[in-house]
């Protein structure tokens, strides 16, 4: 163990990072630097820089830093040009943030020259891989170290008690049994474990933390409008905002109208499936108005295509994949496609739906002259469909004529 003199930790100031934080100076003998990401996820951070001191991180080794806009900007933006969603539904709120913070990792262990990284993950989870197959792509040469996979404490109860034993505070919500884990950065907030686990029961009410019960939104809709510019989002109501402010504003209007709630059983990278609850409120809002934006800015063609790659693509960022050449040719792709993708969506909202009503855009390829059903001066010779209708036909004649 020798060889590791600097460790830079993912580190949120819990239970789990701060056993790993001593766990990683009695184990490596060596330094440790905390880096706690800021993604929107609406917790205090300081008590994490408070406790990392606690434990004899000096001020210098101690990163808390705000991502907002970049994870927005530079992340959830470009995934969902794409319109990505995992397995046809979920929208990759936790896959998303993971390629950042490995992306910052990396950087800070530049910074400071650690040798290492080292992340919470447990190993029967998707996020190790999504953290280390970021390092890999980015900095082969730093080492990732991933203490549930190498260390003995296999339950809460051995956690608390080695954390007890070395005068680690232990909040008293993780002294009783958790019933069931959370994470959450500005895009959604993921549940899974315990009181989830079984996939007939209900979720409980009380797991909800970003949405209202749409039972209880609302009895009137609520009307917006999303501004588009080549495939992102630059305003809400004719209010110009920056990415990060624009999705903070559209997640209190999911909250306020229970939107972007999902149950969903999915297939982890690993093998196993999983139960998770995501809530999505502002994330399910724009997903649907950027839709509503391709649908009259898209030739059928490109539409159709980026419908084919959507579930690549989707997956690869589910697996950990962001950084790698195979997402990058599929990202190139899609920016292309979003040049024109520019206009107003207009949606209502209402007790846990988020419609599309309206969308206009000056690069519209909506013909009304070519789809109305009173006259259209000229515009479509309905006779043209004939031959069109008779060359499609032609294999299907062929095939039957041959299968009599």
């Amino acid at each position: 163990m020798s060889e590791i003199k600097k460790v830079v930790l993912a580190y949120s100031g819990g239970l789990d990072t701060s056993v790993i934080l001593k766990w990683l100076q009695e184990t490596y003998d060596c330094e440790v630097v905390t880096f706690t990401a800021d993604l929107g996820q609406g917790e205090e951070l300081e008590p994490a820089r408070a406790k990392a001191k606690l434990m004899g991180v000096p001020d210098e080794h101690i990163y808390i830093d705000d991502l907002r806009e970049e994870f927005v900007r530079d992340f959830v933006f470009p995934m969902m040009r794409a319109n990505a969603r995992y397995e046809g539904d979920y929208l990759l709120g936790t896959s998303i943030a993971r390629p950042l913070i490995a992306k910052r990792l990396v950087e800070i262990a530049r910074e400071t020259g650690a040798d290492a990284v080292a992340h919470g993950a447990t190993g029967k989870g998707n996020d190790q891989v999504r953290f280390e197959l970021g390092v890999a792509a980015l900095a082969p040469d730093i080492r990732v170290i991933a203490p549930w996979r190498e260390w003995d404490l296999t339950s809460r109860s051995a956690l608390i008690a080695w954390a007890e034993a070395r005068q680690i505070p232990v909040a008293k919500d993780k002294r009783g049994e958790s019933p069931f884990s959370t994470d959450a950065n500005l895009l959604h907030t993921s549940s899974e474990g315990k009181v989830l686990e079984d996939p007939w029961a209900e979720v409980p009410d009380y797991v909800y933390s970003r949405t209202v019960n749409p039972e209880d939104a609302p009895n009137q809709p609520e009307y917006i409008t999303v501004d588009f510019e080549s495939g992102d989002g630059v305003a809400l109501n004719g209010v110009a905002m920056s990415p990060a402010t624009l999705l903070t504003a559209l997640n209190e209007l999911g909250r306020k109208h229970g939107i972007g709630r999902l149950d969903l059983v999915e297939n982890r990278f690993v093998g196993m499936k999983s139960r998770g609850m995501y809530e999505t409120p502002g994330g399910e809002i724009y997903a649907r108005a950027h839709r509503g934006i391709e649908s009259i800015t898209l030739d059928r063609g490109a539409a159709h295509l980026k419908d084919e790659l959507m579930p690549k693509y989707a997956e690869l960022i589910y697996n950990g994949f962001w950084f790698a050449p195979e997402r990058e040719m599929l990202q190139a792709a899609i920016d292309h496609s979003q040049a024109k993708v520019t206009g107003t969506v207009r949606l209502k909202l209402y007790k846990g739906t988020a419609s599309v009503v309206g969308r206009k855009s000056p690069h519209s390829l909506y013909s009304e002259r070519h789809v109305t059903f009173e006259d259209d001066a000229g515009a479509y010779d309905q006779k043209d469909a004939a031959g069109f209708i008779k060359l499609n036909a032609l294999r299907l004649r062929l095939l039957s004529q041959r299968d009599r």
